[in-house]
């Protein structure tokens, strides 16, 4: 099993993807301490470029009038700061959002089977004050494209200005071919590099099982290189250290040796 292991570590981080095992490095730690700024201030070159992207996008779409600095920004961050290439992803952006959610935003009551699964829960904060989402994999069948438009908003409603990006932990316990939905991994990781540029600050996976390598080779080449690099694979025996190093112990789920409870994230 050693063996497999190290073969699937050295692919990933091949393919810009941290896993973390103490195979890799026994004398140092394998995850250096993340650095955050709680207080993010927009830039003079940001001030000017946004002033810049909002005269470009307004002119095409002056519904997107709404669209306030911060999120003006994360675009421009996701391109590099490339005015052009932000205003395009933006704009696509406001056109996607307009047909999957008319009304702005997507309610419970019009997912009810998948609010049913209960797969996905909303508790706590990291240390940087993130907010923290646990998805049970094993729970996910065919997913549509609406819930990750539900599970999204939600996560980002209770981020703010100076702390714009969630962690999410992906539980794959039990994990089984039934779960094995590639396309909708796809579609959603989709909508989260597209549509929700720069949100993203960490995707732990953990109880990882080898069926899952399969399905990851497919989903894989559709990851861009600034969210691989947000991807971590924790090994079962380093997983409650691992999670310590960013999560509190009061805000970790009781099901990892914390105490924090589950909070279905329609209820949150």
């Amino acid at each position: 099993m050693e063996g497999k292991v190290k073969a699937v570590a050295k692919e990933l981080n091949n393919n810009g993807i941290h896993f973390e095992t103490k195979l890799q490095q026994e004398e140092e730690s394998v995850t250096q301490e993340i650095q955050v700024k709680c207080d993010d201030k927009i830039s003079e070159e940001e001030k000017n470029k946004i002033c810049l992207m909002r005269a470009l996008v307004e002119k095409q779409d002056p519904s997107s009038k709404e669209v306030d600095d911060f999120e003006i920004r994360r675009f421009l961050r996701a391109r590099d700061l490339d005015v052009d290439k932000a205003t395009a992803m933006l704009l696509k952006c406001l056109k996607w959002k307009k047909n999957i959610a008319p009304n702005g935003s997507i309610s419970a009551s019009e997912i009810p089977n998948q609010i049913a699964h209960n797969k996905m829960f909303m508790q706590g904060v990291d240390k940087q004050g993130r907010p923290i989402a646990v998805i049970l994999g094993a729970r996910h069948f065919h997913n549509k494209l609406g819930f990750v438009v539900f599970a999204l908003d939600k996560l980002c409603s209770r981020t703010s200005p100076s702390r714009e990006k969630f962690v999410v932990i992906a539980d794959l316990q039990g994990f089984g071919y039934a779960n094995s939905d590639a396309r909708a991994y796809i579609g959603a990781l989709s909508i989260l590099q597209d549509c929700y540029p720069e949100r993203l600050e960490k995707l732990i996976l953990v109880h990882v099982p080898y069926l899952f390598w399969t399905m990851w080779k497919i989903v894989c080449p559709f990851i861009d290189n600034k969210t691989k690099k947000k991807i971590t694979f924790v090994e079962n025996k380093r997983l409650m250290t691992t999670l310590l190093e960013d999560i509190d112990e009061s805000q970790l789920p009781e099901f990892y040796g914390g105490e924090m409870p589950l909070v279905p994230i329609h209820e949150a």
